[in-house]
C-alpha cells in the first residue's frame, strides 16, 4: 500500500545516532533516504558498538539506525564527488546534518549554499547547544548534554549522586523533534512552495523532555525538586509512587490513594500516615518504608491479583526476555528480520505508527558503504 511520504528524497548527510534516527523515521513513513558518507571508512557510527557483535563488518547500532537506507559515497572535499551531492540536492525534499556549527559551512553545503540550489529545500540541522553561544563548539555528544540540562538529577533516590539515562535519550529526542520540524516544514511547503531552516538541539530536546517538572521548578518560587530517599521515581510526586522488591521481583506502583492502598495491604501503619491527604509528600520516605516492607513478603504475581483488582495502577517490571515472552508483545508486532546484499541479516524494531491499521515493513538492511553510488550516478546522471 501506499505510504505517507512516498515520492519524498530525503538526503541523510548526518553521523552517528541524532540525524540518521530523523532519516531512519521518515523512511519508515515511506520516504527514499539516501545516506551521504565518506568512502570506504563511512559513517563513524559504523564502528561504534554497543557490545563486541558485529553483523557485516559494521555495529549493531549502525544496523539499527540505518536499515532501508541506500548509501552514496562521496568525499565532500573532492570537486567531482561535491558537484554529485549537489546535483542530488537540487533534486531532494529534505537535506539532514548535524556537523558541529559551521563546519557543514565551511564545506560549501550551509543553508545559505543550497537554499540557492533548491529553494524548496527542507533543511534540518541538529547540534549539540544550539548554533551561537558559548556552548556551541563543545562537543554534541548524548551523556555530555545531559550533564548540562539539569535532567541528571532527577533519577535516583536521594543521596545519590546524579545519574544518567541508561539511553542515549537526548540523540533520540531530538532526532524525533527534527522530523516533526520536517513534518511542518513540508506542510508550509505544500501551501506556499518554499522550504524552510529547521533546527533543533541535543540540550534543547533535554529541556522539553523535562517541560513538565521544569514548569513547576520556574513556578515554585525557585524550589528544587527533591529526590525520594527510598525507592524514588519521580522527584515530584508523593508515595507511593516508585519500584518495590517483591519476594521474587519487582512492582511499579502509580499514583494511588493512600488510604486504598493500606486496606489492601491490611497495613495499620501506613492507615495512620495516610492522613492528612498531604502526607504522601510530607511522610514520603516514612511511607514508601512501611510499603516496601509489606510488599516484599509475597510474589509479583499475587500482588498485582490483588491489586489490578481493585484498579490499582501497578506493573509488574519485566526484563526483556520478560517483554518478549508477553503476548501483549507479540500482538504488537514490533520486531523485523532485515538483509542485504552481502549476506548480513539480523532482526530489529519496526516503526513505532501506524497508519489506518498498518505497520510499514521492510526488508533492506543498512547499507555496505557506498553500496549504492554507481546506481544513484547513474540514474541521477550525476557525472
Amino acid at each position: 500500500m501506499p505510504r505517507l511520504l512516498d515520492g519524498l528524497l530525503v538526503l541523510d548527510m548526518a553521523q552517528f545516532l541524532s540525524g540518521p534516527s530523523a532519516a531512519l523515521r521518515l523512511g519508515d513513513l515511506g520516504a527514499r533516504v539516501i545516506k551521504v558518507e565518506r568512502p570506504r571508512t563511512g559513517d563513524i557510527c559504523r564502528t561504534l558498538y554497543l557490545t563486541d557483535t558485529e553483523l557485516g563488518g559494521d555495529s549493531t547500532l549502525f544496523h539499527a539506525i540505518n536499515r532501508n537506507k541506500e548509501s552514496f559515497a562521496a568525499d565532500l572535499k573532492n570537486g567531482a564527488d561535491r558537484a554529485a551531492v549537489k546535483a542530488l540536492i537540487a533534486r531532494a525534499d529534505v537535506l539532514i546534518q548535524n556537523f558541529r556549527p559551521g563546519v557543514i559551512e565551511r564545506l560549501g553545503f550551509g543553508y545559505e549554499h543550497v537554499r540557492a540550489l533548491n529553494p524548496r529545500l527542507v533543511y534540518a540541522g541538529i547540534s549539540g547547544y544550539g548554533e551561537e553561544g558559548p556552548w556551541m563548539d563543545l562537543p554534541g555528544q548524548d551523556l555530555l548534554a545531559q550533564a548540562v540540562s539539569g535532567g541528571m538529577w532527577l533519577s535516583g533516590s536521594e543521596g545519590h549522586g546524579p545519574v544518567p539515562f541508561g539511553l542515549s535519550i537526548a540523540d533520540m529526542l531530538a532526532g524525533h523533534a527534527l522530523v516533526e520540524g520536517i513534518l511542518a516544514a513540508l506542510v508550509r511547503r505544500g501551501i506556499t512552495g518554499e522550504g524552510a531552516h529547521v533546527q533543533t538541539s541535543l540540550l534543547e530536546a533535554m529541556l522539553d523532555l523535562q517541560f513538565e517538572v521544569l514548569t513547576t521548578y520556574l513556578n515554585d518560587g525557585g524550589r528544587a525538586p527533591a529526590r525520594s530517599s527510598l525507592n524514588n521515581a519521580h522527584a515530584y510526586l508523593a508515595a507511593p509512587y516508585g519500584v518495590y522488591a517483591t519476594r521474587d521481583g519487582y512492582l511499579a506502583l502509580a499514583m494511588t490513594p493512600l488510604p486504598k492502598l493500606a486496606a489492601l495491604l491490611r497495613s495499620e501503619e501506613l492507615e495512620t500516615l495516610s492522613q492528612p491527604p498531604e502526607a504522601g509528600f510530607d511522610k514520603r520516605d516514612q511511607i514508601k518504608r512501611v510499603i516496601a516492607d509489606q510488599l516484599v513478603q509475597d510474589t509479583t504475581e499475587q500482588w498485582l491479583h490483588v491489586l489490578r483488582a481493585e484498579d490499582v495502577w501497578c506493573a509488574p517490571v519485566l526484563s526483556w526476555p520478560d517483554l518478549l515472552g508477553q503476548e501483549a508483545f507479540r500482538r504488537l508486532d514490533m520486531l523485523q528480520t532485515v538483509r542485504r546484499v552481502d549476506g548480513t541479516s539480523l532482526q530489529t524494531t519496526r516503526s513505532p505508527i501506524r497508519v489506518d491499521g498498518h505497520r510499514p515493513k521492510f526488508e533492506s538492511a543498512a547499507p555496505k558503504v557506498g553500496e549504492h553510488t554507481n546506481a544513484l550516478i547513474d540514474e541521477f546522471g550525476l557525472r
